[in-house]
């Protein structure tokens, strides 16, 4: 898997979550999902783990005219970010938007794919300590 970046957060959890949901909004994604992965191992199958989310992440321009281009690309909205606590501190990743475009091979798709990566790495780069 190819990360577009990768922030250490030294802020606790919670407030790591939230910072990358502001960060993500100022750049034009809204949250359309937030999956507790810790909260639901632990309920499914009784596993713990350190704190670990997604937040699926979506600019509706960029998704309106990915799916113009090609309408199955919706198998693979929204961006996930991860946000997960490791002993160096909460990490915040992101799967590189170019991997979609690759994915379905749609040359087409490269300019709505360079400016989500643009606007992404904005928002995370914007979150450094």
């Amino acid at each position: 898997m190819v990360f577009e970046e990768v922030v250490v957060l030294s802020s606790p959890f919670a407030e790591a979550v939230e910072a990358v949901k502001a960060a993500l909004a100022e750049q034009g994604f809204g949250t359309l999902t937030e999956v507790d992965v810790a909260a639901t191992l632990r309920a499914k199958i009784g596993k713990e783990m350190a704190p670990y989310v997604i937040v699926g992440a979506c600019n509706p321009g960029l998704a309106g005219r990915a799916l113009d281009i090609e309408p199955q690309i919706g198998v693979l909205l929204p961006c996930n970010v991860v946000v997960r606590e490791t002993e160096h501190g909460v990490l915040v990743e992101a799967m590189d938007p170019g991997m979609m475009a690759t994915l379905v091979d749609r040359d087409e798709l490269s300019p709505v794919a360079d400016e989500a990566r643009r606007l992404i790495g904005d928002a995370l780069t914007s979150l450094a300590d």
